[in-house]
């Protein structure tokens, strides 16, 4: 395992991250289930966990917590808040009344009594930069967390939130998390020189791109259910972006094979080779799945392999543009863009 100093924080972090996204309801992973690929994860070097209060509404997070229990202090450990928990209108968001309730949930959960990293999980737009840095640098003063980030904001907005910060004398995001994989290389553009200004942490989700650069679809075979189940529309091959996503990744295993790699260490060797990432988040669902990703461990890519990959899919393209998740809120509701 390779390891890499988390923005500016001076804390050392594994190069592939715990994401416990499939953790309970979601996965269907039982606890002894999530407690074995926490001990082989730990085992193989990694040693930053990442979790998030509404992950299967709060059970990933009481799994993550049981899984740990007498190490902690060997572990960074991250969670997120923002998206909703239920109902409640006000039981989201990033106001300084959610983020001091929910934080306090978490830590129940995970059965702490801070977290190292927290994070604001979407950009909330209902919410002033100012309002919500200042309830974080409250909770980092009171010592319930240690650092806290973003999540998936665009670009602009993590330029705003650092100058609120320094406009207004409060502590910083030191971390963002974005999407990134080979199919999915938008931040290039924009996010990653921005992060890299700020000397922000990156760790990069879905950088198996929610299961394409698996290796388990591929042309000619059947798509696992288990996979479709939640979003089919992003495995429906009679839709053209699935078309286009498919036929890069029978291109990209090709140049796998002549490397001496599996398409997840070519992915994930992507993902980490890339000097503004810090770490590249997995999310298994099974011991199977962390072993074939902890495999990518040491991966280094070669410039010739990089660059078959950039021929493939060019730098900063995302090959399905509509599934981002840091659109402004205007292109999304013509309300917001029409007087």
């Amino acid at each position: 395992m390779q390891y890499r100093t988390l923005g500016r924080t001076g804390v050392q972090v594994s190069t592939l991250a715990l994401g416990a996204m499939n953790f309970g309801a979601i996965g269907r992973t039982t606890q002894d289930e999530a407690t074995a690929i926490v001990d082989a994860a730990l085992a193989g070097g990694v040693n930053l966990i990442d979790t998030a209060d509404m992950y299967s509404a709060g059970e990933s997070e009481t799994m993550v917590g049981k899984a740990i229990a007498g190490r902690r202090e060997d572990i960074v450990l991250a969670t997120k808040a923002s998206m909703p928990m239920g109902e409640e209108r006000n039981h989201q968001g990033a106001s300084r009344r959610w983020l001091i309730t929910e934080l306090d949930n978490s830590l129940r959960r995970l059965g702490v009594d801070h977290v190292d990293l927290y994070q604001v999980h979407r950009w909330d737009p209902k919410t002033s930069d100012e309002e919500t840095l200042s309830a974080l640098t409250d909770l980092q003063r009171a010592g319930k967390i240690r650092y806290f980030g973003s999540s998936t904001f665009p670009a602009y907005r993590i330029v705003q939130a650092q100058w609120a910060a320094r406009e207004h004398r409060l502590s910083r995001y030191v971390t963002e998390q974005p999407g990134y994989s080979i199919l999915q290389r938008g931040i290039e553009t924009h996010v990653l020189p921005v992060t890299e200004e700020y000397g922000m942490g990156v760790l990069a989700w879905s950088p198996l791109a929610s299961g394409w650069l698996s290796g388990a679809v591929r042309e000619g075979r059947e798509i696992n259910t288990n996979r479709s189940a939640v979003l089919p529309q992003r495995f429906d091959l009679t839709r053209q972006v699935n078309r286009t996503r498919l036929e890069a990744v029978e291109r990209l295993a090709k140049v796998a094979d002549q490397a001496g790699l599996s398409l997840i260490q070519l992915a994930l060797g992507f993902v980490v080779a890339h000097p503004g990432v810090t770490s590249a988040i997995i999310g298994p669902r099974t011991l199977e799945h962390l072993e074939s990703q902890l495999a990518a461990a040491d991966t280094v890519l070669p410039s010739d392999v990089l660059d078959a990959i950039d021929e493939i899919v060019a730098p900063g393209t995302d090959l399905a543009p509509e599934e981002k998740h840091d659109t402004p809120p205007a292109l999304l509701d013509a309300s917001l863009r029409r007087r």
